[in-house]
């Protein structure tokens, strides 16, 4: 369908249900903003991230010659801020590490994860066992998450924790899981030493299922799950321990690195992987040689930093995936960014296509407007910002932000993860968009 520009008032009136709807759009070579309101952007904000251009590299280190399949000395897991690492690229290091002839090592198994700063989790208002909520260390290992399994048995209820990934499932100790007789809460959590303990009610388990777990010593899971690799092939390394600082002087003896960037962030645009958002704003953060020690800092640097990029003002992030609620950025400001962008050429082509849809909701796959853009998505927030190509050709750049605050503040704890209304609500917030995206084609072709 599309929206006349007289009825301009009524898509206003339809964002009253969403207790606030701001909306901006402008020419996409010109400034022509047509702005309203300033809610939360959800996880709009990684869109306009800078980033280093370097691959991230997982190294394996040693701090001794080795000589005749033994070294005299430690053996180091580096991490260098890859988001993408999961069990998969562990094996393929590990099957590094053997092809060197290594046997033995004589001194300790070290793992550094200091190239970022160790956060313990993005949000601490998010529910504790949502995987979209883990720790943060320049080592990550399957978006430092842990699978955890059950199937009922004779006896009760046979659980796994592990690593799993396609062609390998390593059981961890580092993560532990016990069912506990009672119906909520579903989960609690404590950390004893470096140990994560869960407790799951066995009321909410069924015969069998499995959900990831968010890992709270990401350094120390990866070095688990890489020990466990390398004795497969041989090499049986001490207990892992974290170093308190990088190699002096060491010798490379295995290498892994990520995908180029433009990869790793057209994943993170495509899947809104939080974790790789936090470690590639981080990273951006450091790339001027200083460092940042926590998610709030490194975010008001990147505030600073999109401001002067877009000529703007009031940029208030709080972290980098947008994941925290308290991120403050007007649609004028992100549109304006969204301008530079399009004059870069360098955004548009890692996101991914968002299809209009039908008042049933169903997508309109042969649109005429062709909508490449980001969408942001938290209990009553949602958000959608990017480029559209309207029917006589001109480019449009967009955001809308939409949030009822008041219903967000009243969700119940044990309802977090899945409030009662919050989908429905979330389908009204992207038939809003559709619509304002239709009557920005009309205008802007006009």
């Amino acid at each position: 369908m599309s929206v006349s520009l007289s009825r301009r008032s009524l898509l206003c009136s339809a964002a009253a249900w969403a207790g606030c709807a701001g909306f901006a759009a402008a020419n996409a070579p010109t400034a022509s903003v047509r702005p309203m309101l300033r809610p939360q952007p959800a996880s709009i904000a990684p869109t306009t991230s800078t980033a280093p251009t370097a691959q991230a590299a997982q190294i394996i280190e040693n701090t001794a010659p080795l000589k005749n399949g033994v070294i005299e000395g430690d053996l180091v897991l580096v991490g260098g801020g890859d988001p993408s690492l999961d069990t998969e690229g562990l094996a393929q290091l590990a099957r590094q590490v053997k092809a060197t002839g290594l046997r033995e090592i004589r001194g300790r198994f070290l793992v550094w994860g200091g190239a970022l700063p160790a956060i313990p989790q993005i949000d601490k208002d998010q529910p504790q066992h949502v995987g979209y909520n883990p720790s943060i260390s320049g080592v990550a290992l399957n978006y430092n998450r842990v699978f955890f399994e059950w199937k009922r048995s004779s006896s009760g209820y046979a659980i796994t924790m592990d690593a799993r990934s396609l062609n390998y499932r390593p059981d961890v100790q580092i993560a532990r899981m016990a069912v506990a007789q009672r119906d909520t809460p579903v989960y609690t959590y404590t950390r004893r030493g470096n140990i994560d303990h869960w407790t799951v009610a066995q009321g909410a388990l069924g015969n069998s299922g499995g959900r990831w777990l968010p890992v709270r010593r990401p350094a120390l899971y990866a070095a688990e799950v890489f020990r466990t690799l390398v004795r497969a092939h041989g090499i049986v390394l001490p207990p892992e321990a974290e170093a308190s600082s990088a190699p002096n002087a060491p010798t490379i003896l295995a290498e892994l690195r990520s995908a180029p960037l433009a990869d790793l962030l057209r994943e993170m645009l495509k899947y809104s992987t939080n974790l790789s958002a936090e470690m590639i704003g981080l990273a951006s953060s450091q790339a001027d040689g200083t460092s940042v020690p926590n998610l709030a800092a490194s975010a008001k640097k990147m505030s600073r930093w999109a401001e002067q990029a877009g000529g703007v003002a009031g940029v208030g992030l709080v972290d980098h995936s947008g994941l925290g609620d308290a991120s403050r950025l007007s649609p004028r400001a992100l549109v304006a960014l969204l301008q530079k962008a399009h004059a870069d050429q360098n955004l548009r082509p890692l996101m991914k296509p968002f299809l209009l849809r039908d008042e049933k909701g169903r997508p309109k796959r042969n649109h005429p407007v062709q909508v490449a853009a980001k969408t942001g998505t938290l209990n009553f927030v949602s958000s959608l910002a990017g480029f559209a190509t309207c029917q006589g050709g001109r480019d449009v750049v967009f955001a809308i932000f939409a949030a009822n605050t008041q219903r967000r503040a009243a969700i119940p704890d044990d309802e977090k993860e899945r409030p009662r209304g919050a989908r429905a609500w979330n389908g009204r917030a992207k038939m809003l968009q559709g619509r304002l995206i239709e009557h920005w084609d009309q205008r802007f072709h006009a």
